[in-house]
């Protein structure tokens, strides 16, 4: 694992690293137990992801662990989600605040249990004056979704167009750099409704290895083939 970090050139990192952890559910049917366990499971990967990402000073980690659209789910299960990540916040609260990470979500947040909204809201609070990576949570999130609540916000009929970054500063992700790499777990080839404004031009990385299974290694082949990349925008390369 240390020689593939080594092949890492901490000059040319990407700024913000998004990752679609996918595959818990099929996770667990391999291991032949409820899908509830591959989302436990799961909880491994996330710490060893913002681990390698802190180690080698990535400015901004976002994690869609949870979809509109996953809410249609069974209620067992989504509730047990839940529970699980106001645990988790609670027990990784002491790791982020002595790592310097600044915690933050993106989401219709307030469509949640208030006992997750509090939960949320602790955890942002007590790690608002971080100066580190920066760990940003999708969470009941959806490109469609941060793409209408955006353009309701803007003036209705000034017989202006809109601009570009009218609509952007009005985004969940508004202040922060658009992904530079998108990682994708379990071998799905497609982006399932994230952040569609704003991974227009991100390198995508697929790979086949399901999320619970995913470690620093992982991440580390993912960002070694970004940087393989030529990144022109658009642009002729000359």
């Amino acid at each position: 694992m240390e020689d593939l970090k080594n092949h890492i050139d901490t000059e040319t990192l990407p700024r913000h690293i998004a990752v679609i952890m996918d595959g818990n559910g099929r996770w667990a049917k391999k291991q032949g137990v409820k899908r509830l366990f591959g989302h436990q499971n799961a909880i491994k990967a996330v710490r060893n992801v913002i681990e390698g990402s802190v180690e080698l000073g990535i400015e901004y980690l976002t994690l869609f662990a949870f979809s509109i659209e996953n809410r249609e789910r069974p209620k067992i299960e989504v509730d047990g989600l839940m529970s699980l990540l106001v645990s988790l916040l609670k027990e990784e609260l002491p790791v982020l605040l002595e790592n310097n990470i600044r915690f933050s979500s993106i989401g219709a947040t307030d469509e949640l249990s208030k006992v997750t909204q509090k939960s949320l809201r602790k955890t942002i609070d007590l790690t608002s004056s971080n100066t580190g990576t920066k760990v940003i949570l999708a969470l009941n999130y959806s490109g469609k979704w941060d793409l209408m609540q955006a353009i309701n916000k803007l003036p209705i009929a000034t017989g202006e167009p809109i601009k570009s970054s009218d609509l952007e500063k009005n985004l969940s992700t508004s202040g922060m750099p658009n992904p530079d790499l998108l990682i994708r777990t379990s071998g799905e080839i497609r982006i399932s409704n994230f952040m569609l404004w704003q991974l227009a031009y991100t390198e995508f990385y697929f790979t086949n290895v399901l999320w619970p299974d995913f470690r620093k290694k992982d991440l580390y082949e993912a960002i070694i083939s970004y940087q393989k990349r030529e990144r022109r925008f658009g642009k002729a390369s000359e």
